[in-house]
């Protein structure tokens, strides 16, 4: 099943939504929100399922789906947890500034927790106050998680994964140097995060999850210009079992947790870079300078997956970058 959340209040309001993405149902009477639903999932997830189905057959009431009604799937998340778990990405970016990379870096996951209270909505515009502060995408893949226990082991994290869909973990880079020299990780840097319309459950992923990775090209489109299609499950040293179980491997995960793959990348960036920060790491190594500028205020992104008939899975983030002011 396909699930979504309509702006209404700070925590949304729960529909089901077609394979298609063209219809949608309350399911307000199962859970009331997302959260509600993940705090009981064992118990509610066989009625969602239920209504899904009747959703597909027509046989309850539904209406237009329109993703700029959405919210983020999750509004407000107890537990946001951003990987790195395309090793060949860092690699790159460290390349392309003349260092070296760790071998531990291969070895154990590179995770920061991030700003769960700012989740936004797939049509949502991007706000950001300067252009100077190098705004960037970094398109992901995401999961999320019911209750995990502290110690969780790989293998048993499978099981603890309940929905998955795709992310923008908007990064302002040109903050960043500043903020990790203090060595006490991301803030200011790491603004906002938007989602796709939907989160799926894995079997409606069929083949292209295999439990532990999403086989298929993330695209990302600035402009109306592709930037790359990198397949996610080529090239993900950590996967999100793994990633979970290091999540889980000092305090447990409450139902709700999500977790990021980090920016998606393929090895050789042979199929594009799903951010420009990649793209300019390129650049530099080829060039000796980057040449692609930062996203601009008025700049679309868009970002989606596709099955293998060509159609959206999870629906498209379609945003632009706005400025705003402070106030005065």
């Amino acid at each position: 099943m396909k699930l979504a959340s309509l702006k209404h209040g700070r925590d949304g309001q729960l529909v089901l939504v077609s394979r298609d993405l063209s219809r949608c149902c309350d399911a307000g009477d199962i859970a009331p929100t997302l959260q509600a639903a993940l705090d009981d999932w064992a118990r509610l997830e066989p009625a969602l399922a239920d209504r899904a189905a009747a959703l597909e057959a027509g046989l309850v009431a539904s209406r237009d789906f329109d993703p700029a009604a959405c919210d983020a799937p999750l509004p407000r998340a107890y537990h946001w947890a951003d990987g790195s778990a395309y090793v060949t990405h860092v690699e790159l970016v460290r390349k392309a500034r003349g260092a070296e990379l760790p071998q531990s870096f291969w070895e154990d996951p590179l995770v920061y927790m991030g700003a769960s209270d700012a989740f936004i909505g797939p049509r949502d515009p991007i706000p950001v106050e300067d252009e100077a502060w190098g705004i960037d995408f970094e398109a992901e893949v995401v999961v999320v998680t019911d209750d995990v226990p502290a110690g969780v082991t790989a293998e048993q994290a499978v099981g603890h994964i309940k929905l998955i869909g795709l992310v923008n973990d908007v990064s302002l880079r040109n903050l960043i140097p500043g903020e990790l020299a203090k060595q006490f990780g991301f803030y200011q840097s790491k603004p906002w995060t938007s989602f796709t319309p939907v989160l799926a459950t894995p079997e409606e992923l069929g083949s292209a999850w295999d439990g532990r990775k999403l086989h298929l090209p993330l695209h990302a489109v600035l402009n109306g210009r592709r930037v790359g299609a990198p397949n996610a499950g080529v090239d993900m040293t950590f996967d999100f079992p793994t990633l979970i179980a290091h999540c889980a491997k000092s305090r447990a995960l409450v139902a709700g947790t999500v977790i990021g793959s980090g920016t998606v990348s393929n090895v050789g960036s042979k199929d594009g870079s799903c951010c420009l920060a990649e793209v300019r790491c390129l650049e530099t190594i080829a060039e000796g300078e980057p040449k692609t500028p930062f996203m601009q205020f008025g700049d679309r992104i868009e970002i989606f997956m596709l099955d293998g008939d060509g159609n959206s899975i999870f629906g498209n983030i379609d945003q632009r970058v706005e400025r705003y002011l402070p106030p005065r």
